[in-house]
């Protein structure tokens, strides 16, 4: 599977078969948008809540490539009233399958709002996703949260390989949770998220790569926006 992180908690998932997913598409306005990059096929978005550096792109998107897209039921229906047709509602432990991929929905712990229009509307409970591929890998997406001790459920579960974990502070974890994330999850790779777009998202990968320095089997995965890189 080829990854690339779009800035911020954007990342694009190009499967073996072809297909492309997005999680929490936010590209115009993002300043750590690669501006060079283009999104040429879309099959599914994934949606972790309403706020607007999540959200942002998906009506865009959605009027150019019509792909499914998947949130809890209340974004769902905020989407279907702006015309969203292929919105495609969970919420937390159910699973669907979406495409090749089988798509859970999990816990987190943030808030989430919808801007609409200069009206905040309410987005449901905010969450994360494992997504389990036809390899028995799995992959977890973290979305906006803060560290909490279910983690150790979602080891227990799915044991993904690959975790994408928010870093920045302020409005998510920092490295300092994140490490003990990290400690409860031992994924082999963890991917930084959610951090640098703005002055005060201050945490960086490598704070994160030192507290877990000794945390054997698991390495940080800091990638570069707009780099492709191959899992």
């Amino acid at each position: 599977m080829n990854i690339t992180w779009l800035g911020h908690s954007t990342f694009q998932f190009e499967l073996p078969s072809g297909e492309v997913f997005l999680m929490d598409p936010w590209l115009e306005g993002n300043p750590s948008f690669p501006a060079a990059f283009e999104v040429k096929r879309l099959d599914a978005i994934l949606v972790s809540h309403g706020h607007f550096d999540h959200i942002g792109s998906v009506l865009d998107l959605y009027r150019k490539f019509e792909p499914v897209v998947v949130a809890n039921w209340e974004i769902c229906s905020w989407l279907q009233s702006k015309g969203v047709a292929k919105a495609s509602p969970m919420n937390k432990g159910g699973m669907q399958k979406v495409g090749p991929v089988s798509v859970t929905m999990t816990h987190a712990m943030h808030s989430s709002g919808i801007d609409d229009g200069g009206v905040t509307v309410y987005g449901g409970e905010p969450a994360g996703y494992v997504l389990e591929f036809d390899d028995g890998r799995a992959l977890y997406f973290a979305g906006d949260t803060d560290v909490f001790g279910d983690m150790r459920l979602i080891a227990e579960i799915y044991g993904p390989e690959l975790a994408l974990l928010p870093i920045g502070d302020l409005f998510t974890m920092s490295p300092r949770q994140a490490a003990v994330a990290c400690r409860m999850l031992r994924p082999k790779k963890v991917i930084p998220m959610h951090y640098g777009t703005f002055p005060p998202l201050i945490g960086r990968p490598e704070q994160l790569a030192e507290l877990i320095g000794d945390l054997s089997g698991t390495e940080v995965w800091s990638l570069t926006a707009g780099v492709t890189v191959t899992w």
